[in-house]
């Protein structure tokens, strides 16, 4: 058991059935009355935040989130399947777990997969992908303007803005999180 006298940033913990992480904490000693615990949460599972206060002495299930490197193999349809490095068995995944940032990975990608008690709950995409353009318009001789931008497709088929000088061809640097072109990738 865990009390919440004992909450750090990160902790995991079950609550009404939940699986709630600490973001922020705070030990607050009013003058007057008892002591009390101001805690912002994420709801790991479904992404919402809550702020509560809890008494120190309240206690809760410690809860285990585990995350497991593994590769993105191939879709069919709506589930998507990942191997497991060590045992080399296929998870199948539903389409409506993963988020926008997986738009990036293509085969071969490691990623995590996030788990409670058996559920995959999350796939993380890498932070950072190199992938190659397909299809842009291409740069004229003089588009030298700073900071333009123009849309570009990606070998997996999402949609990029990049600089003016990017064509077909090139490899480029993507952060997932924000989908926004890096760098021209080295080599």
């Amino acid at each position: 058991m865990i009390s919440a006298g004992d909450f750090r940033n990160g902790v995991t913990f079950e609550m009404d059935g939940k699986v709630m992480q600490v973001i922020e904490f705070q030990h607050v000693k009013p003058g007057k009355g008892a002591a009390f615990v101001r805690t912002k949460m994420k709801n790991v599972i479904t992404g919402a935040v809550v702020e509560t206060s809890f008494n120190p002495t309240d206690k809760f299930e410690p809860a285990y989130v585990e995350r497991k490197d593994m590769e993105y193999s191939y879709n069919d349809g709506d589930l998507y399947y990942f191997m497991d490095m060590e045992t080399y068995e296929l998870v199948p995944i539903d389409a409506h777990i993963l988020d926008n940032s997986f738009k990036f990975v293509k085969e071969n990608m490691n990623c995590k997969i996030m788990s409670f008690k058996g559920n995959v709950f999350g796939v993380e995409a890498p932070n950072f992908v190199e992938l190659e353009i397909t299809d842009t318009d291409p740069g004229f001789k003089g588009d030298t303007a700073t900071n333009v931008l123009k849309p570009a497709t990606v070998e997996t088929g999402a949609e990029v803005k990049v600089p003016l000088f990017i064509n077909v061809g090139d490899r480029i640097k993507i952060d997932t999180r924000t989908g926004e072109y890096i760098e021209r990738a080295k080599g």
